[in-house]
């Protein structure tokens, strides 16, 4: 007899891989600054970033519960990451000249 396990999470769980996700990417610049003046990140700097990364997460992972087909699950995140990166993009150097640009 042969039986079948199959990996199954929670929602509890999979919000604590999210979040753990994002504490992961923000550890990175956490450690660059041990090592480097070059990253020279404030703590406003690591709360806006943490806000937009778990904002992105959240986001994301609505749509995946909420959202049936495939293909819109898929456009979705794209669009999510893309709006992401340009906000992130804003903040830093000021791409579009906007009033929230970073420099």
């Amino acid at each position: 007899m042969k039986t079948e396990t199959t990996l199954m999470t929670t929602s509890t769980q999979r919000l604590m891989i999210t979040f753990g996700m994002v504490a992961f990417i923000l550890a990175i610049p956490l450690m660059a600054m041990q090592f480097t003046h070059q990253v020279d990140w404030k703590l406003f700097d690591f709360l806006i970033m943490g806000i937009l990364l778990s904002i992105t997460a959240l986001v994301i992972e609505l749509a995946t519960r909420k959202v049936r087909s495939t293909n819109w699950r898929l456009i979705i995140t794209l669009a999510v990451i893309l709006v992401l990166f340009l906000i992130w993009a804003e903040l830093a150097v000021g791409v579009f000249g906007t009033p929230i640009a970073g420099s």
